[in-house]
């Protein structure tokens, strides 16, 4: 009898054994490619870059690829939002060791009277932390027993606060929106610190299902439905009163408009300059705080008077569009850049194909990419050049009907804007009064076309790639296609007393632990003699000597501040210009159409005249 009992228990303990061994070898065999949870603060969260102005506290745009998030302490965010989160996907936080055996149990048997595999209240905050940052998403045994074990590690290795701050800024409260931080940003246009009881309940009503309960998305009574639920919960926790909860049902939440990105253009220009320096994946992910050059006041008036510009250009002149840079020419900084005149409007006609067939275009940039002709806005740079070879502002060319012989297989015979000829002129008032004739003399006699092109490039312009027998002596009134961005930029030359500068849009990078990675150091070269400069802009600012053709009132004199500036009209009113500078700030604007559509009517000083000055006269305001 005791020796069959005694085999009995050996048959039990035998079985036992490789139960036990069995169990621990399928423990194993989940757990052996597990991360360590020590390595959970090495995790590289996928972090939102934020372009910023000039000043860090505008926040022009959030680049972001799958994730947009904004990392911050638990300190930081309302407690009313912690609550709402705790009451709602794990009530027993504070209390269990990671796992919750009790919330297993209810879900198991709500799976059973259900019939169901998908039932909330299973998983604790710590599971859930843990499934979204290293565990794939699909349902199976294997992944539960490694969410177990690893939510049992990191809670013992770290604070209950810790888990909460990481979960917070990791769990998704909408479309791309990671993070509470993000979605208070995002949706209330304030800090998480700062989120109500009744924000921080809707909030927390995302996290169950963030697409379908998008405040943008469809279904806003179920939002609101699943936010009373929230605040429900609380009061039944205990974190807020049932008078509290019930103020809280009773406020009507507004939310904010999708957000659009700031100085559109800009940003874009930046992004660009940002993906060639360190590639997409890295813009998207890196946390990168980019702080560009833009002055956002000035952005702020550029983009109104441009838009408020086009709309009595479209009545006047027939044009649809305008664009405008200003740069400080000292640093070359841009600090402002317009690149249409609204980059959230429709295209014009409807349908039409923006590459060749809209007088406006809304995403394109025409300040850095719109190759168009200047008009006489590109005639100081061939003044310059015949200064640089000794003529003076007091040489006499004449104006008179010339032919200057076969230009592309015709007679070039070019004539003035008014039609007039007035005999001897100093370079002076050819100049002042952009007369047609005696520039196409100075380009042919006096500066050279070869030269004329190579103090154009040195200056700063970009576009003039092609031989120098293509552009002709055309070249002198704005037969060759520039950048806004380049004019502006060379007209900067001529402030700088001839010093270049090249465009720059950002001042520094820094990285998400605060690391400068990129910080802007400009280096001016001298491209041109001084003495020409300051020749080039007292002709420029000569109001007199410009008076016979735009009259003593234009808008390009100024009585209270020196300011040069040079108009430009090309072929058929196709394209008005109007470039110059103040002692620290150079401004171009062009108007006209983007299918190359001609104006009406309309000159360079008058469709893009009055947008200047008061740009001009904005940035006075501003940096004075």
């Amino acid at each position: 009898m005791k020796k069959g009992l005694t085999n009995f228990l050996k048959i039990i303990f035998i079985l036992f054994l490789l139960i036990g061994i069995g169990g621990i070898s399928l423990f194993f065999y989940f757990t052996k490619d597990l991360p360590r949870p020590e390595v959970f603060t090495e995790a590289q969260l996928n972090l939102s870059t934020k372009i910023y102005d000039r000043t860090g506290e505008v926040v022009l745009s959030n680049i972001y690829g799958e994730e947009r998030r904004t990392y911050v302490p638990l300190s930081d965010i309302s407690i009313h939002m912690q609550n709402a989160v705790i009451a709602t996907e794990d009530a027993n936080f504070y209390n269990h060791i990671g796992i919750d055996f009790g919330g297993i149990a209810r879900a198991i048997k709500l799976g059973l009277s259900t019939q169901s595999l998908n039932v909330p209240g299973g998983s604790t905050i710590t599971q859930q932390l843990i499934r979204s940052t290293f565990l794939i998403p699909e349902k199976s045994i294997e992944r539960k027993v490694k969410e177990i074990v690893l939510s049992l590690e990191l809670d013992r290795k770290y604070s209950k606060d810790q888990i909460l701050e990481w979960y917070l800024n990791q769990v998704p409260f909408g479309v791309n929106i990671y993070g509470v931080e993000e979605a208070a940003q995002t949706y209330f246009q304030k800090h998480a610190k700062d989120l109500t009881i009744e924000e921080s309940a809707l909030l927390a009503a995302t996290v169950q299902a963030p697409s379908f309960y998008s405040p943008y998305g469809k279904n806003i009574e179920a939002l609101m439905d699943r936010k009373n639920y929230v605040l429900d919960r609380m009061a039944l926790v205990g974190y807020i009163s049932e008078e509290q909860r019930d103020e809280a049902k009773e406020v009507e939440l507004s939310f904010s408009d999708r957000p659009k990105t700031l100085a559109f253009h800009f940003v874009e220009y930046v992004k660009q300059q940002i993906e060639s320096m360190y590639g997409p994946t890295f813009l998207e992910t890196k946390g990168l705080r980019i702080y560009t050059t833009l002055d956002w006041e000035l952005q702020k008036a550029s983009e109104e008077i441009i838009k408020e510009g086009v709309a009595s250009n479209i009545n006047r002149f027939g044009a649809y569009n305008s664009a405008a840079v200003s740069i400080d020419h000292k640093t070359g900084q841009i600090l402002s850049m317009v690149g249409s005149a609204d980059p959230w409007g429709e295209p014009l006609p409807k349908g039409c194909d923006p590459a060749t067939n809209c007088k406006f275009v809304p995403s394109f940039n025409v300040a850095t990419q719109g190759r168009r002709q200047p008009g006489s806005s590109f005639k100081p740079f061939v003044y310059a050049e015949a200064f640089r070879k000794g003529f003076s502002d007091q040489t006499i060319v004449i104006d008179e009907l010339t032919n200057f012989g076969m230009w592309g297989g015709e007679y070039y015979i070019p004539r003035n804007y008014d039609g007039l000829f007035r005999g001897p002129v100093t370079l002076r008032n050819a100049l002042a009064q952009s007369l047609n004739v005696p520039a196409v003399k100075v380009l042919n006699s006096l500066a050279g076309l070869n030269d004329s092109i190579s103090l154009a490039k040195k200056m700063g312009i970009t576009t003039l790639d092609k031989p120098p027998s293509y552009y002709g002596l055309s070249l002198v009134l704005g037969g060759g296609e520039v950048y806004l961005i380049d004019m502006v930029s060379a007209y900067g030359v001529f402030a700088n007393g001839g010093y270049r500068i090249e465009p720059s849009a950002i001042l520094k990078i820094e990285d998400a632990n605060g690391n400068i990675i990129y910080e802007n150091k400009n280096t001016p070269r001298k491209v041109l003699e001084t003495s020409v400069c300051e020749l080039i802009t007292d002709i420029l600012s000569d109001n007199d000597a410009r008076a016979p053709i735009f009259g003593y009132y234009s808008n390009l004199r100024f009585d209270d501040y020196k300011v040069f500036v040079k108009t430009g009209t090309t072929q058929l009113n196709v394209d008005g210009w109007t470039v110059g500078c103040t002692e620290d700030t150079c401004v171009g604007v062009w108007s006209g159409n983007n299918d190359n559509t001609p104006m009406y009517g309309g000159v360079g000083e008058s469709a893009s005249g009055p947008q200047w000055r008061k740009i001009i006269e904005k940035s006075v305001e501003i940096r004075n």
